[in-house]
């Protein structure tokens, strides 16, 4: 009951709390049905109980904020019928569409007490959420980004995203590895979260890692075996999407599920169904390459060896015709050249008789003209200073001057001289 103090009535603190969980409870008396975004599910393992944050946002503000009940009982029977429907578990960061009462407590205060959460609804959230993404990347022109990136002939450097421990990883490295061709891949692991409210966050930051390093790699392979169709809705991401779609190299998948793509399988450049799968397709990329390289390698050795033998029997045949006509041009060159050596002998006799004419004819011409033969004539050479005068004007009264007759000469001493 209320109590006066100083002319005021006054309540105590319970009996307000009482008084709101009466009012509340002849209000809320019956289960309703609820939407909002379950941002953690808060359950702990040692009781079972859940106390989940309940939220609604509009344009990316929190507008509304409540925390709820689930206890375990409940939580152990919606969370089966969740991974029946959904494939996925409750967990943080969902829509769900709930049946609840309003609680009051006079300690706890207000919540909101689960009775039954519709796995269908928050199906169907997901895959709005899964389309939405979809149609942004295509509104984007991403979608198709990393299906366009050249495929590599021989992508045998492959950046691995997965867990260390992981089933699906152990089976994708066994395979690889102890192919019985040989082929030799280098692969590096990128450990990451693959599932689970962090799983997006751990995945960005290892293909950002990736991405600094990218000229080390051909190819990025994101394997997650072991876990069936839980916790897929992570794939479906936009920024994760987002993030692969516009990647520098191309990306492949194996994430071990059967169910509908998820948009990263979509966008990504290949998609296997299992880890296995995957690392038989790079074998096969080795296949492809290797099985025509040695049917064109025997093929090579089968033209070879016909080139050689033909190259050997054209040869003989070409020696055979070399010899033979060989023999007729030293044959037929021995005839002309003895030819040639009785027409040269002709020309050359005929030479020589002509230039001993020709000699004798200079030898009468030079007789003649030899002074010796013009002495003999009368004729007489004179000279001053022993050269020859060849007119009047070279001397002048009183030179010495020498006759030279043809048996022997004079010497004159000139008194006058008559140049005309």
């Amino acid at each position: 009951m209320a109590e006066t103090i100083n002319n005021l009535k006054v309540f105590s603190l319970y009996e307000v709390t009482k008084s709101i969980e009466k009012t509340l409870a002849a209000r809320y008396g019956s289960p309703f049905w609820v939407r909002a975004e379950m941002i953690r599910l808060n359950h702990y393992r040692h009781s079972g109980h859940c106390y989940p944050d309940l939220v609604e946002k509009k344009e990316g503000k929190i507008i509304a904020q409540l925390r709820s009940t689930l206890w375990a009982d409940t939580y152990e029977r919606v969370n089966r019928r969740f991974l029946n429907i959904t494939k996925e578990p409750l967990r943080d960061g969902i829509t769900i569409m709930f049946s609840a009462r309003v609680t009051f407590h006079p300690i706890h205060g207000l919540s909101l007490h689960i009775l039954d959460i519709d796995p269908s609804f928050t199906l169907g959230e997901m895959e709005r959420e899964k389309q939405e993404t979809i149609a942004r990347l295509k509104q984007e022109n991403v979608f198709e980004e990393n299906k366009k990136l050249a495929f590599p002939v021989l992508p045998r450097r492959i950046a691995i995203i997965s867990v260390e421990t992981s089933k699906g990883y152990a089976d994708f490295l066994n395979v690889i590895e102890t192919n019985p061709w040989g082929y030799k891949f280098f692969h590096m692991l990128f450990p990451s979260l693959l599932q689970g409210e962090h799983a997006v966050h751990a995945l960005l930051n290892q293909f950002r890692r990736i991405k600094k390093v990218k000229s080390h790699f051909d190819v990025v392979a994101i394997i997650r075996g072991g876990g069936g169709d839980v916790g897929l809705s992570c794939y479906n991401d936009y920024e994760l999407a987002k993030e692969i779609a516009g990647f520098p190299l191309p990306v492949l998948t194996g994430i071990g599920h059967s169910t509908n793509e998820t948009v990263v399988e979509l966008i990504a450049n290949r998609n296997n169904i299992t880890p296995t799968k995957l690392a038989e397709f790079f074998i096969q990329c080795f296949h492809n390459f290797s099985v025509p390289l040695k049917d064109n390698q025997q093929n090579l050795v089968d033209l070879a060896r016909y080139v050689i033998d033909n190259a050997e029997s054209l040869i003989i045949k070409q020696s055979e015709y070399l010899a033979v006509l060989s023999q007729k041009v030293i044959e037929s060159n021995r005839s002309h050249l003895s030819h040639l050596a009785e027409t040269q002998q002709i020309h050359i006799r005929n030479y020589l008789l002509a230039s001993r004419k020709e000699l004798e004819q200079i030898e009468n011409k030079l007789a003649i003209l030899n002074p010796v033969n013009v002495l003999k004539r009368g004729y007489s050479i004179t000279c001053l200073n022993n050269k020859t005068l060849k007119q009047a004007t070279a001397v002048k009264a009183g030179d010495e001057i020498t006759t030279r007759l043809f048996k022997g000469k004079i010497i004159s001493v000139v008194k006058s001289k008559q140049e005309k």
